[in-house]
C-alpha cells in the first residue's frame, strides 16, 4: 500500500502510470499524463456545469515516473465530475514549446467530453475550458456481443454521414433520435434491405462542429463543421451524434447501435482522423496536446512553426514513439470497448512520414498497426495520399494487412463512363487491380473500390454537372476538386429534357452495375441508392442543411433506382465468383474447359484494346469461385459505354447451359433488372445487341 498524502481535504496516493487518462480504480480515480517537457501540472476539479473549478490538485514531484505524473485521488464523486489539467513549462514557440499554466488542458484521453453535448447549441459559459473530460465506467451488457469479422471480400460498405443520414424530417425516425446514432439504429431494417453488410461512420470522434467562422454568401445563414474531420477529442464519441447526449449518454447510446447492428450481420467501421488535430496553426486554439507537449505531438520546423501535410494547419507527429503509443492505445479501445469492426485513415499517407516530414520505407505506426494482436481482426483501410502530395494508391505499405481507397479505380470507371476511359486499364480495375497490387503479394481485398465518397460529387450529380458549384462554401469555389471526370450528358443540373433525364439514370445504373461486379470490396455512398444530390456541390463539408441531409422520400421519387441498386447487390451477395481473395490467373488452370476469367469484344474472345474502343465484354467461370473453393454460376458482362449500340457475339456455354439477362441498363424498368434467381432465358443465345452508352449482365445456367 503506497503512503497517503493530505491535500486540503482530499486524500491523494502514488498512481499508476498505465493506462494513461482517468481511470476509476478501488477507492478513487486514477490520473495518468505524459509531458517531455512540462515542469509542472495540476489537475483541475469541476462539478458538472458549473463555470469554476471547485479544486485544483498539483501532482507531487513523489507521483513522477520518467515523464509521466500520476495519483489516485481518493473518495471522488466521478459520475458528477468533469477535470482538466493545467501544464507548466517553457514558452519558447521558437524552440516548439507553447506551455501556458493559465490554459486549462482537455485530456487526450478523456472517454467522454462536455461542451458540446447538443449538436449547434452554443459552448456553455465554461470560462476558458469549454472541453471537460468526463470519467466513464465499463458497466454496458454487451449480451455477449463479438465483432463479427467478416471475410473483407464478402462486404459491402455503405459510407454514411450520422447526422445526414436521418436529420431529415422524412426518415420517420423518432424525432428525437433524428440525426443521430438511436436515428441508424432505427434504419437498421432498411440496410438489411438494401443489402449493405458493412457501414462507415464519417468521424464521430469529438469535435466542434461551430468552429467554422464563415457564412453562406447566398443566405447568410452559417456554415458548420459538419464532416467533423477536426477532432478534439480522440476516445470520446461526439456527444451532438446521441440523443442522450445533453446526459450524457452518448457512450452507452453508440454501443448500443454497435450491438445492434452485429445482432442484424452488419460491421462498422470508423473514419478516423489522426493527421491533424482540431488546434490549426500558430493562431489555432490550446485545447490539449499544444499545451500538453507541443514538440511531442506535432510535426515542426526547425524555427517551431507547423508542418501542414493535412490541409488543415498543423500535423500529428505520428512516428513519435509516444505519439505511436497514443494512436495504437485509442485504436484498442475503440476495438475492445466498442467492439468496432475496422477502421478507415484519414489522409493515411500522413502516417508513414518521418517526423521531419518525409516519407518513411518502413514507418513504424503502420507496421505496429498491422502487427497489433488486438487489432488483428480489424479492417484496415487506407486513404492513401495526403495534401502534401504524397499519393500511395498501389504503393502504401502493407505488410499484408491494409486495404486501400482505391482512386485509381474511382477514376477509372468514371472516365470510362464517360466514353473517354483506357479499356485496358479498365480491365485491370475489372479483376482488383492485380497491376495495383498483385506484385506486391497483396490480395483482391486490398482494393475498396468506389465511384463516389464523400468528398467529391454524389452519384446523380456525378452524371448532371460538368463543373463544381460551391459557391456556398464561401471560398469563392475555389475549394473541392477540380478533376471529377464527371459528365452532365448534355445540360449543366437540373433539366426537363427526357432524353438528358433517361441517359443519367442509366449513366447512374451503369456506374452500379460495374461496382458490383468488380473484384475488390465495393463502396457506395449514402443516397446513392435513392440518387440524392447535393446540387452540384462537390466539397460539402461545411453545410448542416438539407443540402446535406438525406431526403428519404427520393426512395419513392427514384423507386427504380433503388430496386436496381438492391438487386444489383444482392447479385453480387449471391454470387462468390464475383467476391474472390486472389487474383484471376487468365487460363483453365482446374481443366474444367474454361479460364477463370476471359476477355471478349464485339467478337467472342477477341477483344479489342485500342485507344478508341469504348466496349469491353468479360465471362467468368463460376467454377473457380472463391479460388476453385465453391461453385457458381457463369457470368458475362458487356459493357458498351459508346454512343452508338453494338452487337456482342456470346462465347458459348456447356451442353444444357443457358444464358439469362440480369441486367441490362439499356431497358427501362422493371425490365432493367431481375431478381436474382429469376432471371429470364435470354431468347437468342448467340448474340446480344448493347445499346449505347449501357451495360448487360448475364447467367450462364
Amino acid at each position: 500500500m503506497h503512503k497517503t498524502y493530505a491535500y486540503g481535504k482530499f486524500r491523494l496516493r502514488y498512481g499508476q502510470p498505465f493506462p494513461f487518462g482517468a481511470t476509476p480504480v478501488q477507492g478513487g480515480v486514477n490520473f495518468s499524463i505524459y509531458s517531455n517537457h512540462a515542469t509542472e501540472a495540476i489537475l483541475v476539479l469541476f462539478r458538472k456545469g458549473e463555470t469554476q473549478p471547485y479544486a485544483e490538485i498539483p501532482f507531487l514531484r513523489e507521483f513522477r515516473l520518467g515523464n509521466v505524473v500520476s495519483m489516485i485521488v481518493l473518495d471522488l464523486d466521478y459520475e458528477n465530475l468533469e477535470y482538466g489539467y493545467r501544464v507548466d513549462g517553457p514558452y519558447e514557440p521558437q524552440a516548439g514549446h507553447r506551455f501556458d499554466a493559465n490554459k486549462i488542458l482537455l485530456d487526450p484521453y478523456a472517454k467522454n467530453i462536455g461542451g458540446r453535448d447538443v449538436w449547434g447549441a452554443p459552448i456553455q459559459d465554461h470560462g476558458n475550458f469549454p472541453y471537460r473530460g468526463r470519467i466513464v465506467t465499463d458497466d454496458f451488457d454487451w449480451e455477449g456481443d463479438r465483432p463479427l469479422e467478416i471475410p473483407a471480400e464478402d462486404l459491402v460498405i455503405y459510407e454514411m454521414h450520422v447526422r445526414g443520414f436521418t436529420r431529415h424530417p422524412s426518415s420517420k425516425v423518432t424525432p428525437e433520435h433524428r440525426g443521430t446514432f438511436a436515428g441508424i439504429q432505427e434504419k437498421i431494417p432498411y440496410f438489411k434491405e438494401l443489402g449493405v453488410n458493412c457501414i462507415e461512420l464519417m468521424p464521430i470522434f469529438e469535435f466542434d462542429e461551430l468552429d467554422n467562422p464563415r457564412h453562406n454568401p447566398l443566405t447568410g445563414e452559417p456554415l458548420f463543421n459538419y464532416w467533423g474531420y477536426s477532432t478534439i477529442g480522440f476516445y470520446a464519441p461526439k456527444a451532438g451524434y446521441a440523443a442522450s447526449g445533453a446526459i450524457g449518454g452518448q457512450v452507452d447510446e453508440l454501443k448500443t447501435l454497435v450491438k445492434e447492428l452485429h445482432k442484424n450481420g452488419i460491421e462498422i467501421i470508423l473514419d478516423v482522423v489522426f493527421n491533424h488535430t482540431a488546434e490549426g496553426n500558430e493562431a489555432g486554439p490550446t485545447i490539449s496536446f499544444r499545451g500538453l507537449d507541443n514538440k511531442t505531438y506535432y510535426m515542426l520546423t526547425p524555427n517551431g512553426h507547423y508542418l501542414n501535410f493535412s490541409g488543415c494547419g498543423n500535423t500529428l507527429n505520428c512516428n513519435h514513439p509516444v505519439v505511436r503509443i497514443f494512436v495504437l492505445d485509442c485504436l484498442r479501445y475503440w476495438a475492445s470497448e466498442y467492439h468496432i469492426d475496422g477502421f478507415r485513415f484519414d489522409l493515411a499517407s500522413i502516417l508513414g512520414r518521418a517526423r521531419t516530414g518525409e516519407p518513411l520505407a518502413n514507418p513504424p505506426l503502420l507496421e505496429t498497426l498491422a502487427f497489433d494482436p488486438v487489432l488483428a481482426k480489424c479492417k484496415l483501410i487506407a486513404e492513401a495520399w495526403d495534401a502534401g502530395g504524397l499519393y500511395q494508391v498501389g504503393s502504401f505499405p502493407d505488410y499484408d494487412r491494409w486495404g486501400e481507397w482505391n482512386g485509381k479505380y474511382r477514376d477509372a470507371v468514371r472516365k470510362f463512363l464517360k466514353g473517354e476511359g483506357d479499356v485496358s486499364e479498365m480491365a485491370q480495375r475489372l479483376q482488383g487491380s492485380p497491376d495495383l497490387y498483385a506484385k506486391a503479394g497483396r490480395s483482391v481485398d486490398s482494393s475498396v473500390n468506389f465511384v463516389t465518397a464523400h468528398d467529391g460529387f454524389t452519384l446523380a450529380d456525378l452524371v448532371s454537372y460538368n463543373h463544381k458549384h460551391n459557391e456556398a462554401n464561401a471560398e469563392n469555389n475555389q475549394d473541392g476538386m477540380n478533376d471529377n471526370d464527371s459528365w452532365n450528358c448534355g445540360v449543366e443540373g437540373p433539366t426537363n429534357d427526357p432524353e438528358i433525364l433517361a441517359l443519367r439514370r442509366r449513366q447512374m445504373r451503369n456506374a452500379i452495375t460495374i461496382l458490383m461486379v468488380s473484384q475488390g470490396v465495393p463502396m457506395l455512398l449514402m443516397g446513392d441508392e435513392m440518387g440524392h444530390s447535393q446540387n452540384g456541390n462537390n466539397n460539402a463539408y461545411c453545410h448542416d442543411s438539407e443540402l446535406t441531409w438525406l431526403d428519404w422520400t427520393l426512395l419513392k421519387t427514384n423507386a427504380a433506382l433503388f430496386r436496381f441498386v438492391k438487386n444489383c447487390i444482392a447479385f453480387r451477395n449471391a454470387h462468390p465468383v464475383l467476391r474472390n481473395r486472389e487474383y484471376f490467373q487468365q487460363q483453365d488452370y482446374l481443366k474444367v474447359g474454361y479460364p477463370d476469367i476471359s476477355w471478349h469484344g464485339t467478337s467472342a474472345h477477341d477483344p479489342d484494346w485500342s485507344e478508341d474502343c469504348h466496349w469491353l465484354a468479360f465471362m467468368l467461370c463460376g467454377k473457380y469461385a472463391k479460388g476453385g473453393t465453391a461453385v457458381d454460376d457463369f457470368i458475362y458482362v458487356a459493357m458498351n459505354l459508346h454512343w452508338e449500340s453494338h452487337s456482342f457475339e456470346l462465347p458459348k456455354l456447356p451442353i444444357g447451359m443457358k444464358w439469362h439477362v440480369f441486367v441490362n441498363t439499356a431497358m427501362q424498368p422493371p425490365e432493367d433488372i431481375w431478381e436474382p434467381g429469376f432471371e429470364p432465358i435470354l431468347s437468342e443465345q448467340s448474340w446480344i445487341m448493347v445499346g449505347d452508352r449501357s451495360v448487360m449482365v448475364l447467367v450462364g445456367k
